[in-house]
């Protein structure tokens, strides 16, 4: 994680790989740190977006794989090994992620993927 000097108004003047007296560790996605290397770097907003870009498609080969795999036209073992082994890790780790975010929502914010009850052929819910 880098870590942050801070001027006497509280921004960030200078950011160090290392630890040093005085100096503050935030985590890489921090908002604040983003934006002070943005004004260093005309760059560096494109390239934060395409990296976030890179990341929402990720989950969308993972959806297209799942479809794939369900709808028989692969087999989970027509993967590579690192690829399964990969794919199973993701799986859970979206599992869980979902399990824990229905502790916290309540039956409004429940409905992000509308569904109906009635549909007796199935579905995603």
């Amino acid at each position: 994680m880098p870590f942050i000097e801070r001027n006497p108004e509280g921004g960030i003047q200078a950011v160090y790989q290392q630890t040093g007296p005085s100096l503050e560790q935030v985590p890489a996605d921090d908002p604040e740190l983003i934006e002070f290397l943005a004004l260093d770097d005309p760059q560096a907003q494109t390239r934060w977006d395409f990296m976030q870009s890179d990341l929402d498609f990720v989950r969308v080969l993972e959806d297209i794989i799942e479809v794939l795999i369900d709808k028989g036209v692969i087999l989970f073992s027509d993967l590579p090994g690192p690829a399964q082994t990969k794919f199973m890790s993701r799986r859970g780790m979206r599992k869980e992620i979902t399990y824990v975010e229905t502790l916290f929502t309540s039956e409004e914010e429940d409905a992000l993927i509308p569904h109906d009850e009635d549909n007796s052929e199935g579905g995603f819910i």
